[in-house]
């Protein structure tokens, strides 16, 4: 029960090679010289680099409240196992339905903005302006000169508070 002392790196190393290596569904550019290939990226834009799941974002446990080494290393493994193995059980069960039901609700919002949205914006970009005009000028004609006599009527009296 004493104080380990020392830099320890712990990963997971799985036996089985096969079972981690990535189905190729890209061509293979193995032919094309290292500086003309395109590495085929997942998240070009990096919309999800937020997402962390490393153990050590997770789970940290400060100098004075360590637990025993084994349990670390134990504790490491099985999440990160965990994480691999659920993440590829969820996303071979999940992800064809979900991005399924994705591209159809990102088609039905696109039909919506193209065909009947932007039809509507620009009809009124057409329209308001001479709607503006007539509006402006009734204001002028009704609604203006009634404030501004209500303005000058108001304008005459005068308040003074004094303490009795």
């Amino acid at each position: 029960m004493g104080k380990e002392t020392g830099t320890m790196e712990s990963a997971v190393k799985f036996e089985d090679d096969e079972f981690l290596k990535p189905i190729r569904v890209l061509p293979d550019r193995e032919g094309t010289p290292p500086e003309e290939r395109v590495h085929h990226q997942r998240d070009p834009y990096g919309i999800n680099t937020h997402v962390k799941v490393c153990f050590e974002d997770v789970i940290a446990e400060p100098a004075a409240t360590q637990s025993f080494d084994g349990v670390w290393i134990c504790s490491h493994v099985s999440f990160e196992f965990t994480k691999f193995v659920l993440y590829k059980v969820l996303t071979l069960v999940l992800a064809i339905p979900l991005a399924f039901v994705i591209g159809i609700l990102f088609a039905i919002l696109s039909y919506i903005h193209i065909w009947f949205l932007m039809p509507i914006v620009k009809t009124f970009m057409v329209i308001l302006p001479s709607c503006k005009t007539i509006w402006k000028t009734i204001m002028d004609m009704f609604v203006s000169p009634l404030y501004q006599s209500i303005g000058r009527c108001f304008s005459a009296i005068n308040l003074r508070f004094t303490r009795a």
